[in-house]
């Protein structure tokens, strides 16, 4: 059984194409499978939109997506955990490269991504080199991250003392466990964020990334994921991304 866990606060703008993007997948690697979204504490119509698409829908007030990702971790029923977010849609090819690699006894494993949607000239730049740098560095994003059960629980689960950069610790302490695939498909996800921040931006919070590793939260980063700023690139027409503990 192949889980897919699906964090999502107020996001009915793109529940709907995720969730599509993991059905189709599933309908060509052809193996058993579920989906699980976590609803944070939406007060919008991300629940009713899951529901209506045949996913479980699991209901928590955690705002922090570690502890969202967690829960859906602990609800899952599969040996293998597909972590994805509400924005991004994955695709047959990643989703058979990835199942391929745990089969071959990675214990985990993740994808780079390709940006939907007209994006400036500076941001594909910057995508292009931070592509190159994640590969070599074997990062993936917490868009599309994945694990087996049991090196999940060896882990830990996602640090819930983290409010930004959980992901990339989680994909840190998988490497311990045992061999971390970055995959060459790429999965899709949206460029909200590129609505609130610029070039400048950008390039300090990859130089503080690159110095920091997974220890690269500050206010200013958490104004960007989930703040004032994170409130305000939903605005025009897209939609932002955001309890318990006992791993087991």
């Amino acid at each position: 059984m192949i889980s897919f866990i699906v964090p999502a606060h107020n996001e009915e703008r793109w529940i709907g194409e995720c969730l599509k993007s993991i059905r189709t997948a599933m309908e060509r690697v052809a193996e058993c499978y579920e989906v699980i979204v976590v609803d944070d504490a939406s007060t919008d119509s991300t629940r009713r939109i899951a529901e209506q698409m045949g996913a479980f829908t699991l209901r928590v007030e955690c705002r922090k997506v570690s502890a969202v990702r967690n829960a859906g971790a602990r609800a899952a029923s599969g040996e293998k955990l597909f972590f994805v977010d509400a924005d991004s849609q994955v695709n047959e090819r990643a989703v058979s490269a990835a199942l391929a690699v745990l089969r071959a006894g990675a214990v985990g494993g993740g994808c780079l991504i390709d940006l939907k949607g007209p994006t400036p000239m500076w941001a594909r730049i910057m995508l292009f080199f931070a592509v190159l740098v994640a590969r070599l560095l074997r990062w993936a994003c917490g868009c599309f991250v994945f694990s087996t059960r049991e090196a999940y629980i060896a882990t830990g689960g996602f640090s819930e003392s983290m409010r930004a950069g959980e992901d990339l610790a989680f994909v840190q302490a998988l490497k311990k466990v045992g061999r971390f695939v970055v995959l060459r498909p790429k999965v899709v996800t949206s460029g909200r964020k590129l609505d609130v921040v610029g070039p400048w931006d950008v390039i300090k919070l990859a130089l503080t990334i690159g110095l920091r590793g997974p220890h690269y939260e500050s206010e200013w980063v958490l104004d960007i994921l989930y703040g004032r700023r994170a409130h305000d690139c939903r605005k025009p027409v897209k939609a932002a991304v955001r309890c318990e503990k006992n791993i087991s």
